[in-house]
């Protein structure tokens, strides 16, 4: 059987008296209509910026529609890919996270944005290393994992190993600067870990430390630390260090239960900063109202239970390398969701983090449906790898 070629939504290639569907019907449902939902409310909220800064009012929309097809292109050619072959090449990809991470920083290759340094100009658009690199974080910790689960469970050293790659990758990190994404690989690869058989009581430790850390590093930056401030009290500086959050604040009280109506909001018209992107969430509050972003939350909840349950599946039929990368991405989707929410309401300081699979961004929608991409795979081959034992299970009674 010809493992990269697209299926029937028969699998015919194991004898059995079952009708299923290649893909998870809820991984995918929830993706496109978070897809979709994002492109209408990028639509919305960018026109008049779009207009502004282009002369076009449908220049962004334009490009996210572009992104949206490349996104769905690559995961249609990611889902082809076996598990084994991201298992046997996860260090190298690891390896080529780290190099595109230091290209970043390299004067003159590294592009610029609002004071910081995290794309790769390639033509017309621009790749964000930070985006790759945890994707292929998360599938050098599978595979470390499933080598080393002994070590994980038993013993320092097993966990320790691991640190050195992620300690390379957040202080790259820390220089360019992305501390939200510093902050998301670190609690990625530690859930991992956890997941993995870590004893709670090192689980502990390990997280006391990390904590001390982002501390230390937050003390480091005076910017942090007026991010920290305004975070606390938005309105005692709402036109300096507090204005994004206290114009989100102002989105959500104008909103209220249903919204002032999809296209009505008054923050987009350049009040709300980044309204396409970080705070494309805000916009909806404001147009949609509570219902409209309760309804995008529950979305989001139904995805990533989905997806640890399809990890689940599979280290019950011991496919660990599987079960630990949909752990892993399932991590990541709900950190960024919940750190993008979280800025957004005013729970958390402001951080660079768009919102998966619905903020305006060509990186983060291709790493995002890429990730997917795998974790369907992984349900298919947890599909196929149980059809199979039914078969011999029949035959075996024959």
């Amino acid at each position: 059987m010809n493992t990269f070629a697209l299926p029937s939504f028969r699998l015919s290639s194991v004898r059995s008296s079952h009708e299923v569907l290649p893909f998870d019907p809820w991984v995918l449902s929830c993706a496109a209509s978070l897809i979709l939902i994002g492109f209408i409310m990028i639509s919305s909220a960018s026109l008049d910026v779009a207009l502004k800064n282009t002369g076009t009012p449908y220049f962004y929309v334009i490009r996210q529609a572009v992104f949206i097809a490349i996104a769905i292109t690559g995961a249609l050619i990611v889902w082809r890919i076996p598990l084994s072959f991201w298992e046997r090449t996860g260090h190298w990809w690891m390896i080529g996270a780290g190099v595109l991470l230091i290209l970043v920083l390299i004067p003159g290759i590294g592009k610029v944005v609002n004071g910081s340094r995290r794309w790769l100009p390639l033509g017309p658009i621009n790749l964000q290393a930070s985006e790759v690199a945890k994707f292929c974080m998360v599938m050098y910790m599978g595979g470390y994992l499933v080598r080393r689960l002994d070590e994980v469970r038993t013993s320092w050293k097993g966990i320790a190993k691991p640190t050195l790659p992620l300690g390379i990758f957040c202080v790259l990190l820390y220089f360019e600067p992305d501390f939200g994404a510093l902050v998301v690989l670190m609690g990625t690869v530690m859930g991992m870990i956890f997941l993995g058989g870590m004893r709670f009581s090192q689980f502990l430790m390990v997280i006391s430390g990390v904590i001390a850390l982002l501390v230390a590093v937050v003390g480091l930056q005076p910017y942090r630390m007026a991010r920290l401030q305004s975070f606390l009290d938005p309105w005692s500086d709402p036109f300096g260090t507090g204005y994004q959050l206290s114009q989100a604040q102002i989105a959500f009280g104008r909103g209220e239960w249903f919204g002032t109506g999809l296209g009505n909001s008054v923050q987009k018209l350049f009040y709300l900063p980044e309204a396409h992107t970080d705070f494309v969430f805000s916009v909806m509050a404001e147009e949609l109202g509570f219902i409209g972003v309760t309804a995008l939350i529950a979305i989001f909840a139904v995805l990533i239970v989905r997806i640890f349950r399809i990890g689940r599946r599979a280290e019950k039929v011991k496919q660990f390398f599987n079960a630990y990368v949909c752990y892993g991405f399932a991590i990541i989707l709900a950190g960024q969701a919940l750190i993008n929410i979280g800025v957004n309401v005013g729970a958390l300081p402001t951080k660079g983090l768009t919102l998966p699979l619905v903020s305006y961004g060509g990186s983060s929608l291709l790493v995002s449906c890429a990730m997917l991409a795998v974790i369907l795979r992984v349900d298919y081959e947890y599909k196929l790898s149980t059809m199979s034992k039914e078969t011999k299970t029949e035959k075996g009674h024959e």
